[in-house]
């Protein structure tokens, strides 16, 4: 039995997770699913009821308790295959169930630091498949002149504290089968167990999403995260709302289930107009504050923006070119391209720009679980 798996941890974006090759691990924990991500869970140091990873590589935060596999593909259409997990801190259970945006930016370099491409130039695109979403994303960037993944550079992204190099990111249309809208309207009214309503846009661009007015959680988007995280009362609102979005979008068959088994998914995020007047936009992570913004949160706000009568699109209106839109971070813009397919909205592709940059490469050794 191996003793250690070759692992690289890496940031991606405003994130940062365990990356390692998928054969390596099924060589460990064979083809059952439960065996595996209790491997992995216990990798980054889950299940921890102190909630602090000690025992393990993860970071004790919603966005450093992340993992990923990747092995070479065999669709004609994709180079590498990739399989993302959020690992609960507390629990060790994870939802895969979605996909993390920011580390999609990392999976392109991490697949040449793990052998799994080779490719040459100056630059390079490598087409991924992400396995959770069945969706294709191209990802663009630089290399050195030994053929690796370029890390010095000047672009800077807020919540990031140094500069490194860019990375283009290109999402095309998920295949997983839902619809970009899955009831089939840009606004829904969902209704809550305590008896109230509240209008959202519930959508599957980047990963399922149900967005709502701040106004209408008495809030104003430009919370921080001592604000939100303390507020039991809120975050328990934001769950129910998250919850329920999960059961009209169809993603579960009640409440109860979205909460126990979907953790991750819909990410929920709400909506403001700045003191500038520029769209400002917060997102709950694993049920706490995100600390800068999701990457699929970020194609979700860009997609809505372009569908009139959502609750993007109130505040946005019909302005072409990137949205640009305040986080509890900084700001963050990026494009997205619809379009009309037999009368439903599809989305064509979304544009985003990150950063990665490899943390450590190593010999990660098996912890006795």
């Amino acid at each position: 039995m191996k003793r250690g798996l070759d692992a690289v941890w890496m940031r991606g974006g405003t994130s940062k997770g365990l990356f390692l090759r998928a054969e390596d691990v099924r060589a460990v924990a064979g083809d059952d699913p439960q065996a595996r991500d209790a491997l992995l869970a216990r990798l980054l140091g889950s299940p921890d009821p102190y909630g602090r990873q000690t025992d393990g590589v993860g970071g004790a935060t919603s966005s450093t308790s992340k993992v990923v596999l990747l092995s070479r593909s065999t669709r004609g259409d994709a180079d590498i295959d990739y399989w993302f997990g959020q690992v609960d801190i507390a629990g060790g259970r994870i939802d895969a169930s979605g996909n993390c945006g920011n580390l999609s930016a990392a999976v392109g370099p991490a697949a040449l630091w793990l052998g799994l491409a080779q490719p040459g130039g100056s630059t390079t695109t490598l087409r991924l498949w992400q396995l959770n979403l069945q969706q294709r994303i191209d990802a663009r960037f630089a290399l050195d002149a030994d053929g690796r993944p370029e890390e010095r550079g000047a672009f800077a992204e807020d919540g990031v504290p140094f500069a490194s190099v860019e990375i283009g990111l290109r999402y095309f249309e998920p295949q997983g089968g839902l619809p970009l809208l899955p009831s089939g309207r840009v606004l829904d009214r969902l209704a809550l167990p305590d008896g109230t309503t509240i209008e959202a846009t519930l959508l599957t661009a980047g990963n399922p999403s149900v967005i709502v007015r701040a106004v209408d959680l008495g809030l104003d988007a430009s919370e921080a995260a001592p604000r939100i995280d303390a507020d039991a009362e809120l975050l328990a609102r934001l769950e129910a709302i998250r919850a329920a979005g999960a059961v009209a979008m169809g993603l579960a068959t009640s409440a109860e289930q979205a909460t126990r088994d979907r953790p991750a998914t819909p990410k929920i995020a709400w909506v403001g107009r700045g003191a500038d007047g520029e769209l400002s936009a917060r997102i709950l992570s694993m049920g706490r504050l995100h600390h800068a913004f999701t990457g699929t949160g970020a194609i979700a706000l860009a997609v809505a923006a372009r569908l009139p009568g959502s609750v993007v699109h109130e505040i946005v209106g019909d302005g072409a070119g990137e949205l640009r839109f305040a986080h509890a971070s900084g700001r963050m813009a990026l494009g997205a391209e619809l379009a009309q397919r037999d009368g439903r909205w599809i989305m064509v592709a979304s544009e985003v720009r990150r950063s990665a940059r490899r943390l450590m490469q190593g010999w990660l050794p098996l912890t006795p679980r």
